[in-house]
Parts: C-alpha cells; sequence; structure tokens
C-alpha cells in the first residue's frame, strides 16, 4: 500500500504533526487521482503547514514548500486547478502555498566567527518581500508605499494588477496571514486605472 509519507519531508528529527499529515496526504490522492494533477505533483512535496485564523471563525492553511520546488508549485496554481482541489478537500479553508525561507541573524561582535557572508536573500528584508510575493501569487505587484503613522507605527501599502483580480475575502486573508507570518501590517489596494 502506497502511502502519503513521501509527501512531506521534515527536518531531521521532527515528525509531521495532524494538519501536516492530512494536507500531504490531500495531496497525494490528488497525485494518484487527478489526470490533470499527476505529472505535477509527482516530484514535489511540502515541508509544513499551519492554520492562521483568518476572523469570523475562519480558519486558512498556509502550506510550506521548499524553495526549489516553489516554481512547480507556482506553474500548477497558475492554472487554479491545485489551490480548488485542495480547498474542496479541506471543506472550503483557504489554501495558500508558500516557500519555506531562512533568514540568517546579522552579524555581530560575537558571531565575527562566521566563515561567509551572509547572502542577500537571507536577510529579514527579502524574505518578507519574497512571502508577500508568493503569497498574492499569481497576481502581479505593481507598487508599495509604507506610510507611518504619527505614533510611529507602519502600515505597507501593496498595490496589485487589475487582472487576475483575487475577491475581497482573499485580501483580507492575504492581510491577516502576512500579520501572522511577519508581525508587519499591511493593506491590498488596487490603483485606478486611467
Amino acid at each position: 500500500m502506497f502511502t502519503s509519507l513521501p509527501k512531506i519531508k521534515k527536518a531531521k528529527g521532527a515528525s509531521p504533526d495532524r494538519l501536516e499529515e492530512n494536507v500531504a496526504q490531500a495531496i497525494y490522492e490528488l497525485q494518484v487521482n487527478s489526470d490533470k494533477l499527476k505529472g505535477p505533483l509527482r516530484e514535489v512535496h511540502i515541508t509544513a503547514a499551519k492554520e492562521v485564523d483568518v476572523g469570523g471563525g475562519k480558519q486558512c492553511i498556509v502550506v510550506f514548500v521548499p524553495v526549489p520546488m516553489l516554481g512547480q508549485f507556482q506553474k500548477v496554481i497558475k492554472e487554479r486547478s491545485l489551490i480548488e482541489e485542495l480547498e474542496k478537500k479541506f471543506a472550503g479553508q483557504s489554501i495558500i502555498v508558500i516557500a519555506e525561507r531562512r533568514i540568517l541573524r546579522k552579524e555581530s561582535r560575537n558571531t565575527r566567527q562566521l566563515k561567509q557572508l551572509r547572502p542577500r536573500s537571507r536577510t529579514l528584508t527579502a524574505v518578507h518581500e519574497s512571502i508577500l510575493d508568493d503569497l498574492v501569487f499569481p497576481t502581479e505587484i505593481v507598487g508599495k508605499r509604507t506610510r507611518v503613522r504619527q505614533d510611529g507605527s507602519k502600515l505597507l501599502k501593496v498595490h496589485l494588477h487589475h487582472e487576475n483580480k483575487p475577491n475581497g475575502d482573499r485580501l483580507d486573508t492575504f492581510s491577516r496571514v502576512y500579520k501572522n507570518l511577519t508581525g508587519k501590517d499591511i493593506v491590498f489596494e488596487f490603483p485606478a486605472s486611467h
């Protein structure tokens, strides 16, 4: 009997929790039963899954995938088939696929013995930008503004392209998930077209 265990790969010594097993099983079932998704899902796996509360008693499942496999997942997402099928399996919960990226800390006096410089892609800013891009995929980001309020708090306003326009509930979900993952307030808008 084949199982869904190859569809989830955790770090050594870590075992998947119940949600991660359910997501891996759903992806495995889609690979076995769907002719359209069989090929693209054969070589991919996930690394983690997390439930995020998006308000109104609704939950969103954030699925983390390895960075090299993100392109393969996004090809399937662009056709809208993977997300729709997973949302059917999880009773209408929103599903978001994000690459699992790592932030390396900044060099300090105590960490000067590091052998090589920290890559740009591992900085906090670069990782947060990449999470934002993954979050709104396949919609394109056309502009960003940071608004600093009088009390010193910041609000990031992100302007999205009109094509592939997600509905309002989806935008609220994006805001809540981004806040949960990064701790930053964010608002999504569509700029007025001329």
